[in-house]
């Protein structure tokens, strides 16, 4: 009797033909739409204030601010941080060697490094040349080795090898600034912060929450509009917006779900089968599996692990 053909442990239900997606999944994988007549009208409604000097007002901006917030929540109700880790030390080195990399490669680059030093008084022990081997794939390896040794080691000599939940102590560490250390605050440590990268600060301006530049204004700007408990969540959400739909140089407003509240509305393509296309990450043409499985509550490992790749 012939033997059947097994399918290789390797392969995945990504490498088979997928299912068609029933209604049910359909639906869940539904975003807000706004249609081009209700953008414009928005938008030329807002033209209109500017004209006549009706600045808008900080209740009307609050109440705004809010709306957004909450229709981007309904968008990304998985938005978490994208750094892979398991406790406060992983996640403050992930978030050092992230800096000028993406969020991708370092969860590469991780598991190996926390394998073989898995806590602090490991790390600080080090020798320089084996973990510059070893975070070589993330750029400036050599600083990014440097900061994290030294990093590990004055938690060692300050603080018995614990990272410390408080903002102060933090931002004393080699290589730590407020971004850091309200990713690991907010985190690690359910502690409410606003993370000021270069995603959330260029949306904020782009949402019309403030105009500042530098990030500690930005960030005292931005913290007056929502309530503490909303911050860390906010941060997530502005950041997958700003990777997804809301680029720098070509946003999909025809795509946006607060297109009618955005008073940048027209910076990108406003059609909306063209915006459609310009959608990144689970919510790029052809990635609606991906997309639901993130609806459906798996985590980034799990999909890794399930053979999908998470990069743009």
């Amino acid at each position: 009797m012939p033997q059947s053909k097994k399918t290789p442990a390797s392969a995945t239900a990504i490498d088979q033909e997928p299912a068609p997606l029933t209604d049910t999944e359909r639906q869940l994988l539904e975003i807000r739409t706004v249609p081009t007549p209700v953008a414009e009208a928005a938008a030329r409604k807002r033209a209109r204030a500017t004209a006549t000097n009706q600045a808008e007002s900080p209740l009307a901006r609050t109440r705004r601010a809010r709306k957004i917030n909450r229709i981007l929540g309904q968008t990304y109700p998985y938005a978490v941080a994208e750094l892979d880790f398991d406790n406060p030390y992983q996640l403050l080195i992930a978030t050092v060697l992230s800096a000028q990399t993406t969020d991708v490669r370092v969860n590469a680059t991780t598991p190996e490094l926390f394998a073989r030093y898995p806590d602090a008084q490991a790390l600080a022990t080090a020798r320089l040349e084996d973990i510059e081997d070893m975070v070589r794939p993330l750029g400036f390896y050599r600083s990014k080795a440097k900061s994290i040794v030294n990093l590990a080691a004055q938690l060692v000599a300050e603080h018995k090898g614990e990272v410390p939940g408080k903002l102060e102590d933090l931002v004393k560490l080699p290589g730590v600034g407020r971004k850091t250390a309200f990713v690991v605050l907010g985190n690690a440590f359910g502690k409410p912060g606003i993370t000021v990268d270069t995603h959330f600060g260029r949306l904020s301006r782009r949402l019309g929450f403030t105009d500042q530049e530098d990030p500690t204004k930005v960030e005292q700007a931005v913290a007056e509009l929502f309530e503490p408990k909303d911050w860390t969540q906010l941060s997530h959400r502005l950041v997958y917006h700003g990777r997804r739909i809301c680029h720098s140089q070509k946003p999909a407003c025809g795509a946006c779900p607060v297109a009618d509240l955005c008073p940048a509305y027209g910076t990108g393509e406003t059609d909306q089968t063209k915006a459609a296309k310009l959608l990144k990450y689970e919510m790029a043409p052809g990635r609606e599996r991906l997309h639901l499985r993130f609806l459906q509550g798996a985590t980034r490992r799990q999909l890794r692990a399930e053979g999908y790749s998470l990069s743009a």
